[in-house]
């Protein structure tokens, strides 16, 4: 599913414009990125929690020449979902199977 997928969905089930909930949809994301970007963590009850998490700098390989090179220390974002969602979606993996 596409955000505009979403956006399609939320807005005939609401009667809105799509627009509108296209504009709302971006709005928290990119509130949800602002967070992460001045705090490093966001809890959404139910949902999960986002965090940032720093990745220590390592010796890794070229694989084409086999050379040794450094990766730099690097920020990524960790998704830990929440219960809720955690037991719904491994329902719906034992149905599926």
């Amino acid at each position: 599913m596409t955000k505009k997928d979403m956006a399609k969905a939320i807005a005939e089930e609401m009667g809105l414009s799509v627009a509108t909930v296209t504009e709302v949809i971006q709005r928290v994301f990119d509130g949800i990125i602002e967070v992460l970007v001045d705090e490093g963590r966001i809890e959404l009850r139910n949902f999960g929690v986002f965090e940032v998490k720093k990745r220590k700098a390592r010796q890794a390989r070229n694989p084409k020449t086999g050379e040794a090179v450094m990766v730099p220390e690097r920020s990524r974002v960790r998704f830990k979902p929440g219960m809720e969602m955690a037991e719904k979606v491994e329902g719906l993996a034992a149905v599926k199977r």
